[in-house]
């Protein structure tokens, strides 16, 4: 694969992700322009996740199928479709609908990771599966400043109408840049999707890699999530802005997932993920102290959420490598099972986090945190120690 091409795919990801988050800082402008109750407007919010969650079962299965160039111009084209019908929404349920379709198709980077990993020798596979994680991050992070910037200045419509064309114009030159492929399966569409649960049964690596992934990313949603309780109670008194703020430490894992991929590909996924388990631990009693308040527990919250941040971003670029060199023919299902389970640990992490700090406080966070990476370590040395011959015998690629 050339860098240019690389570079087109992450700034696919970018964009598709960033269709997921950046209605986030406009919905209280779409509450004051549509005269809806803030909660009412928080729907499109919801609409688009759900969706997202939706479309990561229901379609990413299908790039084993489908040919991926028509394949992801097509889920472009109906994703820029959506976000203009939801910019010229003219009340809450068709923008609501509208959001349901873009959540729902706007599964790029889902489809862009099993077709980048295909193009690549499995040496390169986890410094590409980093540049294209660093896209991700990239979109998440801006799709918010972008979004609340442009509604200020313009109305919350402006955000939509611009992704529309921003996601148009990348559907465009997709069409004229990517490989034609031929689709690894010829299978009908109901087996494809019954074949990410089985793969979850017969693939123990898969299995390992999605628990993992939802045990670490559930942590790290339990903190995002708490987090706002903690900075704008007592010990901070600070606004709601300034989550927003610590949330752009974020950035330098950006920088870091390329870095963690090259080390995949030198050291196997194996090792990357045990320091990034540990570096889970390490986050969690850093941020412990943020508890205190003042100067000293703002740096903690600083120091300790760009670790999660970086541990549990490099932890992703490795169980992907892991997962997708189980079956070549069967990237897009084995990708389906796996984010799929990564997105409902970060759910419940969510659910845990909030029932945590309303028992214990801040201090209640952390050890779900550090509980939480202790569960994904036990198994992890299980798997590296508990079974050392069968694992000997493995031949070295399956390992990776």
């Amino acid at each position: 694969m050339s860098r240019r091409l690389a570079l087109i795919l992450a700034v696919t990801c970018a964009v598709g992700v960033g269709n997921i988050y950046f209605p986030q800082a406009i919905s209280p402008l779409v509450a004051a322009g549509l005269r809806e109750s803030p909660d009412s407007a928080a729907l499109v919010v919801t609409t688009t996740q759900v969706g997202y969650t939706a479309g990561i079962f229901l379609l990413v299965p299908l790039g084993d199928r489908l040919p991926y160039r028509s394949f992801l111009v097509t889920l472009l084209a109906v994703t820029g479709v959506g976000l203009l019908a939801a910019g010229c929404a003219p009340a809450l349920p068709p923008l609501v609908a509208a959001s349901a379709l873009v959540g729902v198709t706007t599964v790029a980077a889902q489809v862009v990771a099993p077709l980048a990993a295909g193009l690549v020798a499995a040496d390169r596979r986890g410094a590409v599966m980093g540049t294209l994680l660093s896209g991700s991050i990239g979109g998440m992070l801006l799709a918010r400043t972008f979004s609340g910037t442009l509604g200020e200045w313009l109305g919350w419509r402006a955000p939509y109408l611009v992704a529309s064309v921003l996601v148009l114009l990348l559907a465009t030159v997709l069409a004229y840049t990517l490989p034609d492929m031929t689709p690894p399966s010829r299978q009908p569409y109901p087996a494809l999707l019954a074949e990410s649960l089985r793969l979850l049964r017969t693939e123990p690596d898969l299995r390992r890699s999605c628990l993992y992934q939802a045990t670490v990313f559930a942590g790290f949603s339990a903190v995002w999530t708490c987090l706002a309780f903690l900075l704008t109670g007592p010990a901070y008194g600070l606004g709601a802005q300034a989550v927003g703020m610590l949330a752009l430490v974020g950035a330098a894992t950006m920088l870091w997932t390329p870095f963690a991929g090259r080390l995949v590909d030198r050291r196997g996924p194996d090792p990357v993920n045990l320091v990034c388990m540990l570096g889970i631990l390490v986050s969690a009693a850093v941020l412990t102290a943020g508890a205190r308040g003042g100067a000293l527990g703002l740096t903690a919250l600083i120091l300790g959420t760009l670790l999660l941040d970086v541990a549990m971003q490099s932890g992703m670029v490795a169980n992907q490598a892991r997962v997708f060199a189980l079956r070549p023919d069967a990237r897009s299902r084995l990708n389906t099972a796996y984010m799929t389970c990564a997105y409902l640990g970060g759910s419940a992490g969510s659910w845990l986090g909030v029932r945590a700090y309303g028992q214990a406080g801040w201090r209640g966070v952390c050890a779900l945190v550090a509980l939480l990476a202790v569960l994904a370590l036990a198994r992890h040395l299980v798997a590296l120690y508990g079974r050392r011959p069968q694992l000997d015998e493995t031949p070295a690629t399956s390992r990776r």
